[in-house]
């Protein structure tokens, strides 16, 4: 996932309150290694995604704007 030393600090949404379909993202490590984790809440062991910084800016920028299909 990424080279850092630095550990990953899981977090949820405060509106995650979905019954557990859920997300964590590890933003701490942005400015260490320009990455933005993320995985499945219900699977803390699994495996994450590393998104590029400027990837998961834009991808929350058009879930705010309401841009993505529903």
């Amino acid at each position: 996932m990424t080279t850092s030393l630095e550990s990953p600090c899981w977090f949820k949404s405060s509106y995650s309150e979905n019954g557990g379909a859920c997300v964590e993202v590890a933003a701490n490590l942005v400015s260490s290694s320009g990455v933005v984790p993320v995985r499945d809440s219900k699977n803390p062991d699994g495996p994450a995604l590393a998104f590029p910084s400027d990837a998961w800016r834009a991808f929350v920028g058009a879930v705010r704007r309401s841009e993505l299909p529903g």
